[in-house]
């Protein structure tokens, strides 16, 4: 094993916990960027091109029939194929969060429709599911088994937010460990069925997924609600007749304790297991190698890497699958230099140089990395591109040039936001106070100076006032900037009152002036 920093050019703000690779024919790009896509890259989907220890992000694009993929964190993903003999091979990713702490319940599908020199066209579908469809949830494990000549998705754990009548002020946007249920899924037919085994008795999340052939195995793992990382190893073994499929789980010796542990595939037999925790901000150290013999199932040590002093003494680190054996690792920055990065990277090879990078990997776990908290501010664009054309990015300054001066800076943009002096609106306190808002905060836009945005709530703006206001175009100031604003407004001019003009007749020394009714009735009087 060796251990390798990587220097990144200037999209490191990109690179959050939660993040996902996925490998194309030894081509590696990533998803599941913090904030939403903006003009640079519509598709938030990146080539994570890697070379001389250097790391440089391209833009990918997709072809016109593609569905909108949203940036998805902590989402479960695997290599779905055709067959066990098919090279060709696609992604499957359920779940995750979005940029506005939403979660998920769609099933996307990733392949390559097209490939040159400069770039990789990809095709994104959403698939539809029918029958026990399995609730929005993050942290969870998909995979995909062969059995009899026929292939089945096995989705397993994870977390989801309380139901809607648990939900309270205080508690709004807590989460629980979904139930241990098992959810086959037909990726052909979008048909979804759950089935509930003895065996698994508590939620997991953050675990690690194997598939071999007809079997997942389970492994480490959090249980939230017992706030424990059991030392548990299940096989679940599926059955794929013509008639109704049979699951089967049994309790294997020989489990570990870890969470959010990163799982990488060596050769055809073995994978190796790295970084993750065994106790709540202390990181598991120790990389294990999984090997299968005879169809059974070995875990054991190996020798570890060296790892750096940085992360040694880091509290958090994070990373995902580069697949062939490698893993991409990062740790937080020094946050008491003013000019330290947010984070430092590194690639651990965990393979020797001469592996083939055509290998059949069969297995992919979910995300792996524990969520550092559900209190991190997301953001929510003012932009989305719900397609790009193919041609998008034709020329090489555009596309091999991600500007990171496009992105935000999210402490000061988006729904969770400070926006006043008095403002108590809280990621993590928030609940519908309008019966406009569904999902986020209501907000309007302050019309003072450049500009800026805040909480409908903090501004006490009753709902009818609300509505008006989004609903037309005047000017609208925060209760900070209105005395401001009304002192920067010129009073309005007053318009001369307009009179019928009089023609007036004038008597010789009467210095009278008469209306033209009177004039007529002197007129006819005189004469």
């Amino acid at each position: 094993m060796s251990l390798q920093m990587i220097t990144v050019s200037n999209n490191t703000a990109l690179i959050q916990p939660g993040f996902s690779l996925m490998n194309f024919d030894g081509q590696v790009f990533f998803f599941g960027q913090k904030g939403w896509p903006k003009r640079s890259c519509p598709t938030g989907v990146f080539h994570f091109d890697v070379k001389h220890n250097h790391l440089k992000l391209k833009p990918a694009v997709f072809s016109k029939d593609s569905c909108y993929l949203p940036p998805l964190r902590y989402p479960a993903t695997c290599i779905f194929r055709g067959s066990l003999e098919s090279e060709k091979h696609q992604y499957i990713i359920h779940g995750g969060k979005t940029p506005n702490n939403e979660l998920s319940d769609k099933i996307y599908v990733m392949s390559v429709v097209g490939k040159n020199n400069k770039k990789v066209t990809f095709c994104c579908t959403e698939k539809d599911l029918v029958g026990d469809v399995p609730e929005a949830r993050y942290g969870h494990s998909i995979d995909v088994v062969y059995s009899r000549g026929r292939s089945i998705g096995v989705l397993f754990g994870g977390r989801s937010y309380m139901p809607s009548a648990q939900r309270i002020t205080e508690k709004w946007n807590s989460v629980a460990d979904c139930l241990p249920h098992v959810f086959l899924v037909d990726f052909e037919f979008g048909c979804s069925t759950s089935y509930i085994l003895p065996e698994l008795q508590d939620g997991l999340s953050f675990h690690v997924s194997i598939a071999r052939n007809d079997t997942i195995y389970i492994l480490g793992g959090h249980s939230l609600a017992n706030n424990i990382r059991p030392a548990n190893l299940y096989s679940i073994k599926v059955d794929l007749p013509l008639g109704s499929p049979a699951v089967n789980c049994t309790v294997l010796p020989g489990g570990i304790s870890v969470s959010s542990a990163i799982l990488t595939q060596t050769n055809s037999d073995e994978f190796v297991i790295v970084g993750g925790y065994q106790l709540e901000n202390q990181k598991r150290m120790v990389c294990n190698i999984v090997s299968f013999v005879d169809n059974k199932i070995e875990i054991r040590e190996m020798e570890t890497p060296d790892w750096t002093p940085d992360i040694k003494h880091s509290k958090i680190w994070f990373g995902s699958n580069m697949g062939n054996g490698n893993v991409f690792l990062g740790i937080p920055g020094d946050n008491k230099q003013a000019s330290s990065e947010a984070f430092y990277f590194y690639m651990l090879k965990c393979a020797e140089d001469d592996v083939n990078e055509d290998q059949k990997t069969l297995t992919n776990s979910q995300t792996s990395t524990e969520d550092p908290g559900d209190s991190t501010p997301f953001e929510d664009s003012e932009e989305f591109c719900f397609s790009a054309e193919a041609n998008s990015f034709d020329g090489d300054d555009e596309f091999d040039t991600y500007n990171e001066d496009d992105e935000e800076d999210e402490s000061e943009t988006g729904y969770w936001i400070t926006c006043c002096a008095t403002c108590d609106v809280d990621i993590n306190t928030w609940v519908p106070f309008y019966s406009t808002e569904l999902n986020k905060p209501a907000m309007i836009y302050c019309s003072h100076g450049d500009g800026h945005w805040v909480h409908a709530q903090c501004m006490d703006l009753a709902e009818r006032t609300l509505i008006h206001l989004s609903e037309g175009s005047n000017k609208y100031y925060c209760n900070e900037h209105v005395k401001i604003a009304r002192a920067l407004q010129t009073p309005k001019r007053d318009l001369p009152l307009k009179k019928p003009p009089l023609k007036s007749l004038h008597k010789k020394g009467s210095g009278k002036i008469f209306t033209p009714a009177k004039k007529s009735f002197l007129r006819r009087l005189f004469d």
